[in-house]
């Protein structure tokens, strides 16, 4: 099928963006199941929230940190190689937890040997697509890929929800495990290296790359090594991190794992609970795509400021909102829409700093920031919750953090300051 798709020409490029976007579906649908296990898992082995938590934060984390090294992977051993690991060590380790009867069972399924197979379908392979088969429409194809990782964390909610309602936390997995082994033929037969081995140059150029020579698995530990050390350097790199760190905290971490139980709190029913973070999910479709169009023509740390700075009254104010239909649902509409709108001007800012060959991977140690921020929030506000007894305290953190962000996003330099970061040489 590769073979035929010259037939296409460059629109191909929306063909390896459509399966892209069905593998970073898949592996961010699997990092929001555990906020959906949470109560299932807690009912069947009487295992408490600050473990499970625990679980849920390794994985997040790992999630991030494999980042960087999976874009220096796809420099050298291949993107398509890459892909495919990621997804069989996916699929592999949340069947393996249909046989788990121990909290470190839940942890090495979960949170280690999941966290490292997401790793490989994160962000980073996201930009590390649109800078390989796109010149034009870099935003809205970064857009459109960012969309999908808050699509899958939070449109298949409420149906991993009813499967964990109607049948306990197995029928979560199984289908968890499904949806990521159903990608593998996919990938293999319809996403090529590069435009080159179809006979095309990227979408919108004008000339057909040659493929770089063939590099080792352990090539990729010194370049994501070295680009980390020559980014670090700069102020540029910090300020990314440190944004992207809040943006992780405020979604994935607070609202993605426990959203649900502090609706539950509230007296809403589980199924609910996930309905309103679906909501979410349809609307960040169209937020992050209109986020991408709009990197594509404005300032993006002026966009930065004001998708935090929002997220932030947002997150303040929802502690105190009336729990009725009305409210919770200008919540799920706003904060969808604003969910991860903040990928597309981070990703541009990430690039334009450090050039198109190191920008994926200086993006991955970014994501990975975004990361440790998520799994900060996603033990720290069970740990909270058991603690108070309540989810307050997290909210109003995270609302003073997201307006710290707004802010700071505001001192990133780009190279057409006079005095920002150069481009680095690839």
């Amino acid at each position: 099928m590769i073979a035929r798709a010259g037939r296409l020409g460059q629109n191909y490029a929306w063909v390896v963006a459509g399966v892209t976007f069905l593998a970073l579906l898949a592996a961010a649908g699997l990092r929001s199941a555990p906020g959906v296990l949470m109560t299932p898992l807690h009912q069947a082995f009487g295992w408490e929230r600050a473990q499970l938590s625990a679980a849920a934060a390794l994985g997040i984390f790992l999630y991030g940190l494999v980042g960087p090294f999976a874009a220096a992977l796809m420099q050298t051993l291949g993107l398509k190689r890459t892909l495919l690991g990621g997804l069989i060590l996916m699929s592999g380790s949340t069947a393996a937890s249909l046989f788990m009867a121990e909290p470190w069972h839940y942890v090495m399924t979960w949170g280690v040997l999941s966290g490292l197979g997401s790793g490989a379908v994160a962000l980073s392979m996201g930009a590390t697509v649109v800078n390989r088969w796109f010149v034009r429409r870099r935003g809205v194809a970064m857009g459109l890929l960012s969309a999908s990782t808050a699509t899958g964390s939070l449109i298949f909610l409420p149906g991993m929800a009813a499967l964990a309602e109607s049948g306990g936390w197995k029928p979560v997995a199984i289908a968890v495990s499904a949806a990521a082994a159903a990608l593998v033929p996919l990938v293999m037969f319809l996403m090529p290296e590069r435009p080159a081995d179809i006979g095309q140059a990227p979408y919108g150029g004008d000339r057909i790359e040659p493929p770089p020579p063939p590099g080792r698995a352990t090539d990729a530990l010194a370049l994501a090594l070295g680009v980390l050390v020559r980014a670090s350097r700069t102020p540029a790199f910090w300020l990314l991190f440190g944004t992207f760190f809040v943006c992780g905290f405020t979604t994935n971490g607070l609202i993605g794992t426990h959203l649900i139980s502090f609706c539950g709190d509230q007296g809403m029913m589980l199924v609910q609970a996930g309905l309103l973070l679906a909501a979410m999910g349809v609307f960040d479709i169209v937020g992050t795509t209109a986020s991408g169009w709009l990197t594509d023509r404005y300032d993006p740390r002026k966009l930065l400021f004001a998708y935090y700075v929002l997220r932030g009254l947002s997150l303040l104010a929802l502690p105190f909102l009336e729990f009725n239909l009305v409210s919770l649902s200008l919540f799920a509409v706003f904060y969808g829409l604003d969910w991860l709108a903040t990928v597309p001007p981070t990703a541009r800012l990430a690039s334009e700093a450090f050039g198109d060959r190191e920008g994926p991977i200086v993006f991955g140690w970014v994501a990975f920031g975004h990361q440790i921020g998520a799994a900060t929030a996603a033990f720290g506000a069970g740990v909270l919750r058991d603690l108070q007894g309540r989810y307050l305290e997290s909210f109003l953190i995270a609302g003073a953090l997201a307006l710290v962000a707004g802010f700071a996003a505001l001192a990133i330099r780009r190279p057409g300051d006079g005095v920002g970061v150069r481009p680095a040489a690839a």
